[in-house]
């Protein structure tokens, strides 16, 4: 017999295992299968099956920034896949946006005070409606964010990556149900 009575032999090891592993068993099939209604890309369940997208709006002094974001927003939808992309006439839905306010502001300094980054700003406001009745699904006011090197990149690559986010936070809200 053992002298600690908290160490047990391996005959006695494998027992308690087995003794547990049906319970454990159960336990994972029940938890694994609880998963199938959960999906973690829910593209399937939206009721909007098709989308048109206006030319956005523009607001600021920035000449054919808002030409770009329509044709990328377009694009992203079509990549995607889960809502196509058709005419007003044929929509379940219409995708109307505004540039409301556009920015590019130092973000970091050097030692010296020289600018190292710069941070573009724009704000928008993104509607998205039902041609039918003119209802709105969803209002919202979002403002993003594109950080580049002062030095190696441009202000473009800064309006690149705030569009991005851009796209990002459309695709979310529209496509997906969470």
């Amino acid at each position: 017999m053992n002298s600690n009575p908290l160490e047990l032999n391996l005959p006695e090891k494998v027992k308690i295992y087995m003794a547990f592993f049906p319970t454990v068993a159960l336990f994972m099939v029940l938890l694994l299968s609880g998963c199938g209604i959960y999906t973690f890309n829910p593209g399937g369940k939206s009721e909007i099956g098709t989308i048109a997208v206006e030319p956005f709006e523009n607001k600021t002094s920035e000449f054919g920034l808002t030409d770009q974001l329509t044709e990328v927003i377009i694009d992203a939808f079509i990549a995607d896949g889960n809502i196509k992309v058709v005419s007003v006439s044929q929509a379940d839905v219409v995708l109307i946006g505004t540039l409301l306010r556009y920015d590019r502001v130092p973000h970091v300094f050097d030692e010296n005070d020289q600018v190292q980054k710069y941070k573009v700003v724009m704000d928008f406001e993104i509607t998205l409606k039902n041609p039918d009745d003119d209802s709105e699904k969803w209002k919202q006011k979002l403002s993003q964010e594109g950080i580049y090197d002062a030095i190696d990149e441009t202000e473009e690559d800064g309006q690149k990556r705030a569009g991005e986010r851009l796209v990002e936070a459309i695709l979310n809200k529209t496509t997906k149900s969470w």
